[in-house]
């Protein structure tokens, strides 16, 4: 398999259509417009995120961007899942956002008033402790993204609107018209979400600082069977960034394993090891070779 030029060029994003989770305001939205060239594409918000890849999939959009893993709760599944599963689509890039999560409520009401809160469920997760300290008792409900929970709360009725609150950023109390009560609440320093552009076929060329995401189906559960998988990895020096076992989907004890690790699949190297992979050991199924997030890779503002 070999890489392919990607669509979208630095100068003509202008051109093309990202779907991200909406509404506006939500953590999506932030990371994805932190890329500089990104944020010339024209930005979609969409319900869910099976929504937003599945627009990409059908080709409604020519891209879809969505988080994949937090610092704190892990993999997103429904995203890794679709991918893994149920998807063509290749992984383009990684970026990686800090999350920092705010109280807010509708102007006048104070966090003694407050009987629901709502959220994603994954930052109402992410500050649990928070939530269990400053308001003992509240009820906790889930929304389809952290700024959808603002704008349910700006559109409320008069007694969910003098009684509830959100956790979101505070980029949606701005866009929603709520005032923060409390501000990076999450439950721990460090707290980050890993965010993945996708989009069908296309393989971005090499950069030097690559990843590479795959999925392995044993041929045969037994003994040793993952330490052969990981051994053709150790025998030609590649480095595994993250190993993850999920179900198949077939069966209770029937498990896959998700891998990222250092490397392009136009690196012989890479190339060689998931050749013995699908020759010796398991079905394989390619999500992608990408440049990764950081210091020297693609950052917060590409």
């Amino acid at each position: 398999m070999t890489a392919s030029a990607a669509p979208a060029s630095v100068d003509d994003w202008s051109n093309r259509t990202i779907a991200f989770l909406g509404p506006v305001g939500t953590f999506s939205e932030a990371a994805l417009l932190g890329q500089a060239d990104l944020a010339r594409a024209r930005c979609v918000p969409m319900a869910t995120f099976a929504d937003v890849l599945q627009a990409a999939e059908n080709r409604e959009v020519d891209y879809a961007f969505v988080a994949i893993e937090n610092a704190i709760e892990g993999t997103v599944n429904v995203t890794q899942d679709t991918l893994a599963f149920d998807s063509t689509l290749l992984i383009q890039r990684e970026v990686v956002l800090p999350i920092h999560l705010a109280l807010m409520a509708r102007p006048g009401v104070k966090i003694e008033d407050i009987t629901h809160v709502w959220s994603y469920p994954h930052a109402l997760a992410q500050s649990r402790k928070f939530v269990a300290r400053e308001l003992p008792g509240v009820a906790s409900e889930p929304s389809n993204s952290t700024a959808d929970a603002a704008r349910m709360l700006a559109e409320a009725d008069s007694d969910l609107a003098a009684t509830g609150a959100a956790i979101a950023p505070e980029r949606a109390a701005e866009v929603y018209g709520l005032d923060v009560l409390a501000h990076e609440i999450e439950d721990h320093d460090g707290n980050a979400t890993r965010f993945v552009l996708v989009a069908p076929e296309v393989i971005p060329a090499p950069t030097g600082r690559d990843k590479t995401t795959i999925v392995v189906f044993q041929h045969v559960d037994a003994p040793g069977s993952l330490l052969s998988i990981l051994q053709e990895f150790d025998a030609r020096g590649i480095n595994l960034t993250k190993l993850e076992s999920r179900p198949t989907r077939h069966g209770l004890g029937h498990y896959c394993f998700l891998i990222d690790f250092e490397g392009h699949i136009d690196d012989e190297v890479v190339a060689d090891a998931l050749r013995s992979l699908k020759s010796k050991h398991a079905e394989v199924k390619f999500m992608g070779s990408y440049p990764v997030a950081g210091e020297h890779g693609l950052g917060l503002d590409h």
